[in-house]
């Protein structure tokens, strides 16, 4: 099911710290790799997610895009927290075949513990962060327009364009869409509260 929130992490915030698994090369990446960076965009998928599927080619030109036309300044990292229990293609070992499958030039990482996500405040897959040169959230906002059986055409203009406005230094200054996609699916018990009642998010 298609879900969003209404409490999301607040434009200006740092990012949150993470030290996860990459599922292809089994290092640990942590936020200190993009410190080199001019911005940084932190994508939370998952494989089974129709969402995702439908949106996965231009998530690979994304990496096609800025991180192999090197002198765009711009890390990525994807990350994915689902638990595997319930949603076995989202474990390490399929998303390796997923990251394989679209050739990712970004590293996909697995947030077993589901502790990155929650820090984040990561509600849906896919969900997109997009941190300016002081590590500041600028953009938390959807793709583009197209969702599965729309019709409409997978372009990603409303991320490229706040990833062009960032790397240009310049300030996203217009009202940004929240993503839509399926939720996270949380380990029972570790649901934050903000999937629970999103009004006690920063109670």
């Amino acid at each position: 099911m298609a879900k969003t929130f209404s409490t999301m992490l607040p434009l200006g915030v740092l990012a949150p710290d993470f030290y996860l698994p990459d599922v292809v090369s089994g290092r640990t990446i942590s936020l200190s790799d993009f410190a080199s960076e001019k911005a940084l965009l932190v994508i939370f998928l998952s494989r089974h997610c129709p969402y995702v599927q439908h949106i996965k080619f231009e998530l690979a030109k994304l990496g096609q895009d800025y991180i192999q036309n090197t002198d765009r300044n711009l890390g990525i990292v994807a990350i994915s927290a689902n638990d595997i229990t319930t949603h076995p293609d989202d474990a390490p070992e399929s998303l390796k075949a997923f990251a394989q499958e679209l050739d990712l030039a970004y590293p996909l990482l697995f947030d077993e513990t589901q502790k990155t996500a929650k820090n984040f405040f990561a509600a849906c897959t896919p969900d997109f962060f997009l941190f300016d040169a002081t590590r500041r959230l600028v953009y938390r906002g959807q793709l583009d327009d197209s969702r599965p059986q729309s019709e409409i055409p997978v372009t990603g203009k409303d991320l490229r364009a706040a990833i062009e406005t960032v790397l240009r230094g310049r300030a996203v200054t217009w009202e940004q869409k929240p993503s839509i996609g399926c939720n996270i699916k949380w380990k029972p018990g570790n649901e934050p509260a903000y999937y629970q009642n999103p009004a006690l998010a920063f109670a």
